[in-house]
């Protein structure tokens, strides 16, 4: 969706339309609440629906909704949703102590919730409104929100509802029982030739290169058995992965940079970069699949990194660059989703990979799905665990905190 082009909002169906295109599936069992800057939508966040014990005192819970919400600093008001069955078995409704401490916490700190619906499975309601004029009963039809003019134009701009993410985290495998038995293979061969290589500046280089092409020219088709076990491989080495999320978010420069600070170059490693020629032309300006990265003088202890050339740190909790290269993002994304088909240890490094650009892209729970995902593959696999803690405690990506830098934005139209 492009920024110039504006969202008429009609009524509470618009709104309640918005929401699954916003988050990316349709939520169940869970909180939706929106901030409002003015008559403009903000930002939307996504909680669980407490259970009994917190109902009986949901004041925390309320607390803690309003802090993830004071990240949009501009925000003036609130909108809640609570996506479950029970919002109208009896009034005044199972989850009416929660929504009347929302009102009263979110009123407090300059958030007025100015209204709150139940959504459930087959029917929605307004959870304030009881003038059966305004609101008869039975209740309205769900319908009424998936025909909504912001859902069609939402779908008209390319926008889709996907599954929910603890069914889109698993990715179906793609590979018969042979190939999978090939490539994992083919991946203890590669893994051999790399882990020789983990010092070598030249081995890095030609990584980056050929990352850098293959993420320039995304192909439409499955990768090639042996080109998955190399990537798989490339990714085991925890030093390499990290650099691979930086480059395709801040090119390669700041890959290096961060890779001399860390000090992972080793001046004896002298072996010849290993490595199949991935496919693809290599994007303008690259050197030759081999020839590695400019040479340049190891930074110092003390070196936080080149001028103007963001931190491994910066990049990864989205504060710098300004804006991300979203459209490699995207690539990089789509290249995990084939690589993490094997599971292992390097199912694990692509699953962490598309959690940390789901963050990025401000989807928290898809990014908890995925850091869960990758955990289950590999118990203790310590990326997945500190960003898993940063989803938790609802940190939020830079890039996806500001909404010049924000993922949404750089989507190109359908039309």
């Amino acid at each position: 969706m492009k920024p110039s082009e504006h969202l008429t909002v009609r009524g509470p169906e618009d709104i309640l339309g918005f929401i699954p295109h916003s988050l990316g599936y349709w939520p169940a069992d869970s909180l939706v609440a929106m901030t409002l800057q003015g008559n403009r939508l903000g930002a939307t966040l996504r909680l669980d629906l407490p259970g009994p014990e917190t109902l009986a005192d949901p004041r925390e819970y309320a607390r803690t909704v309003r802090d993830y919400l004071l990240a949009d600093e501009n925000a003036d008001a609130a909108l809640l949703a609570c996506f479950t069955n029970d919002g109208w078995m009896e009034p005044p409704g199972t989850y009416r102590g929660l929504l009347d401490a929302l009102q009263t916490v979110l009123g407090a700190a300059g958030m007025p919730v100015r209204d709150a619906w139940y959504v459930g499975n087959s029917f929605w309601r307004d959870a304030f409104c009881t003038d059966p004029s305004c609101c008869p009963s039975p209740v309205r039809s769900v319908q009424a929100i998936r025909d909504s003019m912001i859902n069609a134009e939402m779908v008209f701009r390319g926008s889709s509802v996907g599954p929910a993410p603890e069914d889109g985290a698993h990715t179906p495998p793609s590979l018969s029982g042979e190939d999978r038995a090939a490539v994992l293979a083919s991946e203890a061969t590669w893994a051999a030739q790399l882990d020789r290589r983990r010092g070598s500046r030249e081995q890095f280089g030609q990584l980056m290169v050929q990352w850098e092409a293959l993420l320039a020219n995304v192909p439409g088709q499955p990768l090639p058995v042996n080109d998955v076990a190399f990537l798989r491989a490339s990714l085991r080495v925890p030093a390499w992965r990290d650099a691979v999320l930086v480059m395709a978010a801040a090119g390669q420069a700041a890959a290096l940079a961060g890779a001399e600070m860390f000090g992972i170059f080793d001046a004896g490693c002298i072996l010849d970069p290993a490595g199949p020629a991935l496919p693809g032309p290599l994007p303008s300006g690259l050197p030759a699949s081999g020839a590695g990265l400019p040479g340049r003088e190891p930074a110092g202890p003390d070196t936080k990194g080149m001028p103007g050339i963001p931190g491994y740190g910066e990049v990864l909790l989205g504060l710098d660059p300004v804006v991300p290269a979203w459209h490699t993002l995207n690539s990089l994304d789509e290249v995990l989703e084939q690589l993490s088909a094997c599971g292992g240890q390097a199912g694990a490094a692509a699953l962490t990979g598309r959690g940390w650009i789901a963050w990025c892209r401000g989807r928290g729970s898809y990014a908890a799905a995925y850091l869960g995902c990758a955990l289950d593959e590999e118990p203790g696999y310590r990326l997945a665990e500190l960003m898993l803690e940063l989803v938790r405690r609802g940190t939020l990506c830079g890039w996806a905190a500001r909404k010049e830098a924000a993922w949404r934005k750089f989507e190109p139209d359908s039309a």
